[in-house]
């Protein structure tokens, strides 16, 4: 064939075929090798482009969450300060303390006490004026005293128990318990105050309340910072998400510490306070002994005009100083 002879063709032919059986066995490797090469780097550029859309979803929904809080933290300030602008009622500062009376019970109570101590000074042969404002201060001041010393003392109760309930709240949140069971745990088990309180606050999620509005109600009955980190904290996790028990976790060791820290400063404070105490008490106790030693000589402070007069600007310097005693060595934190 074109002149050709067929031995010869066919010897070429197989001499291609096995030169290129030859090339191609030594080149397989390399080729192979390019070809897995070419695919590693697209496979690491596929997930390169993956990890930076998901580190971009990531950012976005990130600065989404940052936005959410920020925007749930001015809710929330702009509430506390219309709070704060409100003056407290003497109903709320009843309720605060503990008190089931009403603003009738207490006038007419307010009133008895001053009849009282007008009656008992009146019967001590005292002067008119000291008649007077011994009736003023039993029927504006004792009272109001007494609601508040119970009201600082039931808020003194309440921050003692309540960094428990919030660990029964972390522990039960981890537990898989819903943070509602939580809270009907807490109002049956833990002690008062804290149970009334957390009882108050299902009674309002019973009224239709979300939870964060219900436990906001916390701080009116509570107006401490500690219930205000918490209404805060689950108002927030509401709104942004997260770990709740995390949050909740951290707010307690916060609790604690503010607790250690408020111990420590009292104990510090102490001696202050003794010495405050022993020098407001001083001019009480010379008073007294003057009286018993020889009455004669200071009975004139309550008999004679003057006395009185003398006896009063005493009683208001005397409270002026005790006064910016209990500022300087009361510490706020």
């Amino acid at each position: 064939m074109f002149g050709i002879d067929t031995n010869i063709l066919l010897f070429m032919i197989l001499a291609a075929l096995g030169g290129g059986g030859l090339i191609y066995g030594l080149l397989y490797d390399r080729v192979s090798s390019e070809v897995k090469t070419e695919k590693r780097l697209k496979n690491i550029q596929e997930r390169e482009r993956g990890k930076r859309s998901a580190a971009a979803a990531r950012i976005t929904d990130a600065a989404k969450r940052k936005k959410t809080v920020q925007d749930s933290l001015k809710d929330l300030e702009e509430k506390q300060k219309a709070k704060h602008n409100k003056k407290l009622t003497l109903k709320r500062q009843m309720q605060q303390a503990g008190l089931s009376w009403s603003v009738r019970q207490f006038v007419l109570l307010s009133v008895a006490v001053g009849l009282f101590l007008v009656v008992v000074t009146f019967l001590a042969g005292l002067n008119i004026m000291v008649v007077m404002a011994a009736g003023v201060v039993g029927a504006l001041g004792v009272p109001r005293w007494i609601v508040a010393r119970m009201r600082k003392r039931r808020m003194a109760k309440f921050l003692n128990e309540f960094p428990n309930a919030v660990d029964v709240m972390v522990r039960g949140v981890k537990a898989g318990l819903p943070i509602n069971d939580c809270l009907a745990i807490i109002a049956r088990e833990a002690k008062e105050p804290v149970s009334t309180e957390f009882a108050r606050v299902i009674e309002a999620q019973q009224m239709g309340l979300p939870l964060s509005e219900a436990i906001g109600r916390l701080y009116d009955n509570m107006p401490l910072p500690e219930s205000n980190f918490f209404g805060i904290v689950i108002a927030i996790q509401q709104s942004a998400g997260g770990n709740l028990s995390e949050a909740l976790g951290n707010l307690a060791v916060v609790l604690r510490d503010r607790k250690k820290m408020k111990e420590k400063i009292n104990a510090m404070s102490m001696e202050a306070k003794t010495s405050a105490g022993i020098i407001g008490a001083l001019p009480f106790l010379v008073a007294f002994l003057v009286y018993i030693t020889t009455p004669d000589y200071i009975k004139i402070l309550w008999t004679d005009q003057t006395g009185n007069i003398i006896l009063i600007c005493s009683g208001l310097w005397m409270g002026i100083g005790i006064m910016v005693m209990k500022k300087m060595i009361n510490f706020d934190f």
